[in-house]
């Protein structure tokens, strides 16, 4: 089985380029910066890896529309090797997690940096009894779906 679940940050905005033909794809290409989770220095320095990625068709047009520089996310997907021999002639081997699955891995308010919320003075929504979260009236624009 090859199955892939990973969650970090993002390096950079994607890179997103499309096929030709007839009907285009979208072709995402983005790095994750993955935590490790046990640290071989004594825990004095935070360590992780760096993860390429790639979305295909939807997922990709998804990753252009919405993620960015710092956002956390959540991929699932699978990885695939491959090489190639770059223009020197020389033969480079690949390793990407082709992207199965892609969201958000924490909401607009909790992140940092570039992509936070700023809705203005909307209040943070509440735990209603049930245990879902009201969403305040006035944010429907600021949805990635409807």
């Amino acid at each position: 089985m090859n199955k892939v679940i990973l969650m970090g940050r993002l390096t950079r905005d994607p890179e997103v380029r499309y096929s030709q033909g007839e009907n285009p794809m979208a072709i995402a290409r983005y790095t994750l910066a993955v935590d490790r989770r046990f640290n071989r220095n004594n825990g004095d320095d935070q360590s992780a890896d760096f993860i390429g990625c790639v979305a295909f068709g939807r997922s990709g047009e998804f990753a252009e529309k919405y993620f960015r520089k710092g956002t956390k996310i959540l991929v699932t997907g699978r990885i695939q090797t491959g090489s190639y021999t770059n223009k020197d002639g020389v033969k480079v081997y690949t390793t990407d997690v082709v992207v199965e699955d892609q969201e958000f891995a924490e909401s607009k308010n909790n992140s940092s940096g570039e992509g936070g919320f700023s809705g203005g003075s909307a209040p943070a929504p509440m735990a209603a009894g049930d245990g879902f979260m009201n969403i305040p009236d006035g944010i429907d624009e600021e949805l990635p779906f409807n």
